[in-house]
């Protein structure tokens, strides 16, 4: 039975690292003490070691430990031992690539199919998608695939921004780059807003936060999805 939180964000405006979580994630991590931490994305080109310390001194606050799948030689077993695993954010095209690198793209998909809770932020939530199509991130490196976790059935577009009414800026919108991705692929896309996630239990999937989430599927209006609705397509 699939176990999953799919959060927009590790990092809500005026909060700490995974403040905004961390009540939830007693009760998600109930069952471990020690969390396996995978920090491929390295946001802002942080080393491992410090974006696992991050990592840990959150999770400090709930009483648990983090390990990163650095630290172990064998990072296939890792994840076959890990009793809770959470992959942070940052640059998914990075996370991507050091997955297939690694060879554990497969075992992780494997893992959180068997039911080992699953965090995802950002990053780590693009790859819960069936492809990275969908990310905000610049294509730093080059990934064998664009295929991703497949363990939701549709993609994500995490940091989800509304246009600004007024904005005098010239770039292009979210939606219309969704639009873009719409004109070559059928996969249905989540715009998670900050502060809101998807919570994955088997085959439910539902919207929890403060915000709704913004719908995309090809060849129809965008619409909105409340707060506490089923995801479906």
């Amino acid at each position: 039975m699939k176990n999953i939180i799919v959060a927009s964000t590790s990092t809500v405006h005026g909060s700490g690292y995974l403040a905004y979580l961390l009540d939830n994630l007693t009760s998600f991590y109930k069952d471990t003490e020690e969390i396996l931490f995978i920090p491929y994305a390295r946001p802002g080109g942080i080393t491992h070691d410090e974006y696992t310390a991050a990592a840990a001194k959150a999770f400090e606050a709930i009483g648990k430990k983090v390990r990163g799948i650095h630290e172990f030689e064998n990072p296939i077993q890792a994840i076959a031992d890990a009793k809770g695993i959470f992959t942070g954010g940052g640059n998914t095209f990075l996370l991507v690539s050091q997955l297939y690198v690694h060879e554990v793209m497969q075992p992780l998909r494997e893992a959180i199919f068997e039911g080992t809770p699953y965090l995802g932020t950002s990053a780590g939530s693009n790859i819960c998608g069936l492809t990275m199509q969908t990310t905000n991130d610049m294509p730093i490196i080059y990934p064998p695939s664009f295929k991703t976790l497949g363990v939701i059935p549709f993609n994500i577009n995490p940091h989800y921004l509304d246009p600004i009414e007024g904005s005098t800026h010239m770039g292009e919108t979210r939606e219309t780059r969704i639009k873009e991705f719409h004109k070559f692929n059928t996969l249905p896309v989540v715009g998670i807003r900050e502060g809101s996630w998807l919570r994955v239990q088997s085959d439910q999937i539902t919207l929890e936060g403060p915000h709704s989430a913004r719908i995309f599927e090809q060849d129809k209006t965008p619409y909105e999805l409340p707060i506490g609705s089923e995801v479906q397509f």
